[in-house]
């Protein structure tokens, strides 16, 4: 189809040759009258009364000047068509080339090239993730003000309308999210496969990305009226104030009972196991650190009557708490994972033999149940299980600590190829890991989510989308992209997360660019609205 542009600038050619056409012919017009016009007006002396001239002293003037005065009106007015034309056409060459708007502009200004829409895309994907993660959080903290509101008379009947409409708000901004971050899953394979289809893929990406921020933006002012920071601490600050420091409190204890914890991994567990979570302590620490400086702030500029202030350090120390929060869940929730993988490895090594078994008896022909592999892929995928079967029997009767997740996995990847349904606890097994997996990954984004790029969030995204499914198949491939996610992530936070001050191959300009962190409930237009100058959020740029 022949785009509008196209079809726009011939009738626009035609227009100004009319025009030149139109200025010649003018022009043209004009000199013939002028040259009728001296021997009409003569012939009018002639006819004129007792003072027309003799014949002979007219015809005296005639020879002397009809061949140059004459013609010289006619020649004026011809030059002045010409450049009358001239002017024209110069005129439009001139707005041609400066003309910015898409009916004139240069065929070198097309659209972007893919390289720069894939980068939109990407930059799109990681800001709007930021701004649901934050929206999340701060959302949390305004719920845990109205979960007693026994003793608050403008709460008898239960929290706020505005508590639900931005509840609702957040998800509708989810569900956005998660279409774009599939949209973009679907793109890194080649899905659609036409460049046109491509280009509008990734426009698609950037517009659901916008429409997510717009949901949240939409509900930005009706939260800061919910939350009613400004108000000073009769009212909606002091309140969340107390929120912030209860949970603090909470968390500090908290802490001791995870380090705890570690070092009962450590004992019980080979090393392996509580990998993921070591430093998590040591990272809860230094938030919790930050978080009490900025409370301590809070408190003082709200003593001070500078709410503004005290709303940002409130919001700042928050955005830490929250984090710290997410490292000490993830050792208590590792604790229990490592405990249910424990109790099912034996229960699954049953199942997984139980597969192979049925595997086994179809490569014999006395089942079909597997109609779309080839005997011979059977047989490589049946002599695979077992080969990681004995290696999982022999190092659980080893008596030495070990890694109940892994083994688990270990178990779930080999035999899934080969699962039947035959055993209903691989599923149930396959479910821990994809769970556990997901869970660890997003502890990092989390945590470390100003210096994560698109690739570990988009793997994320899709493994969520499949940790709950029932097919072993989708949990592995779940647990698989979790793993993937994780180790993307920690590879950004090596590169990024570390450097106090910018480098040269992440200059601060970029860093903010492509990995912006948000301090607010709310999307690109209001997500800073709250933020002073000297109260940054805790970020996993400036604290790794």
């Amino acid at each position: 189809m022949t785009s509008s542009l196209i079809r726009g600038r011939p009738r626009r050619a035609r227009a100004h040759i009319s025009a030149r056409v139109v200025h010649a012919l003018l022009g043209a017009l004009i000199g013939v009258v002028w040259l009728v016009l001296p021997g009409t007006a003569a012939g009018g002396a002639v006819a004129g009364g007792p003072h027309r001239p003799m014949a002979g002293a007219l015809g005296h003037r005639d020879d002397r000047g009809t061949h140059t005065a004459d013609l010289v009106l006619p020649m004026i007015a011809v030059v002045a068509a010409g450049a009358l034309a001239s002017f024209g056409f110069w005129r439009r060459r001139r707005r041609t080339s400066g003309r910015t708007t898409p009916g004139g502009a240069p065929v070198t200004g097309g659209e972007p090239p893919d390289e720069e829409l894939d980068a939109r895309a990407r930059e799109a994907l990681v800001r709007a993730d930021g701004w649901v993660r934050v929206s999340r959080e701060e959302l949390g903290f305004a719920e845990a003000r109205f979960e007693n509101v026994e003793n608050d008379e403008r709460f008898e009947d239960g929290p706020p309308e505005e508590i639900e409409d931005a509840r609702r708000a957040l998800r509708e901004a989810e569900t956005e999210l998660a279409a774009a971050f599939r949209i973009r899953r679907r793109y890194e394979h080649g899905v659609p496969e036409e460049d046109a289809a491509r280009r509008h893929a990734l426009a698609g990406i950037v517009g659901r990305c916008e429409e997510a921020g717009r949901l949240l933006d939409v509900q930005a002012a009706a939260f800061d009226t919910l939350r009613g920071l400004e108000e000073g601490p009769r009212g909606g600050l002091g309140a969340a104030l107390t929120v912030a420091e209860a949970r603090f409190r909470g968390l500090t204890a908290r802490t001791a009972e995870a380090d705890a914890t570690l070092r009962d991994l450590g004992d019980r567990y080979a090393a392996p196991a509580s990998s993921t979570v070591v430093g998590n302590v040591e990272q809860a620490k230094d938030r919790l650190v930050f978080a009490t400086t900025r409370l301590n702030l809070a408190r003082q500029a709200a003593d001070a009557g500078e709410f503004g202030r005290a709303a940002s350090r409130l919001r700042a120390a928050e955005g830490a708490i929250a984090q710290a929060g997410v490292l000490i869940d993830g050792v208590e929730r590792l604790r229990r994972d490592l405990a249910t993988a424990a109790e099912l490895v034996p229960a699954a090594l049953t199942g997984a033999e139980a597969e192979i078994a049925g595997a086994r008896r179809a490569l014999a022909g006395e089942t079909a149940a597997h109609p779309d592999v080839t005997p011979g892929e059977l047989r490589a995928r049946t002599g695979h299980a077992d080969v990681v079967l004995a290696g999982v029997r022999q190092e659980v009767a080893s008596g030495r600590p070990y890694d109940p997740l892994g083994l688990l996995r270990r178990i779930v990847r080999a035999v899934a190829p080969l699962a039947a349904g035959r055993a209903g606890v691989l599923p149930a097994a396959a479910a821990v890991c994809a769970r556990a997996a997901v869970a660890r990954a997003d502890d990092v984004v989390a945590t470390h989510g100003a210096v994560v790029g698109c690739a570990a969030r988009t793997r994320l995204a899709e493994a969520r989308r499949l940790e709950h499914a029932e097919d072993p198949a989708d949990l592995v491939t779940a647990d698989t992209l979790a793993e993937e996610a994780h180790a993307l992530a920690d590879q950004d936070t090596r590169l990024h997360g570390h450097p106090p001050e910018p480098t040269p191959d992440l200059t601060a300009a970029s860093l903010g660019a492509l990995h912006p962190t948000p301090h607010s409930y709310g999307g690109p237009r209001t997500s800073t609205r709250r933020r002073e100058p000297d109260d940054p959020g805790w970020t996993g740029a400036r604290h790794g």
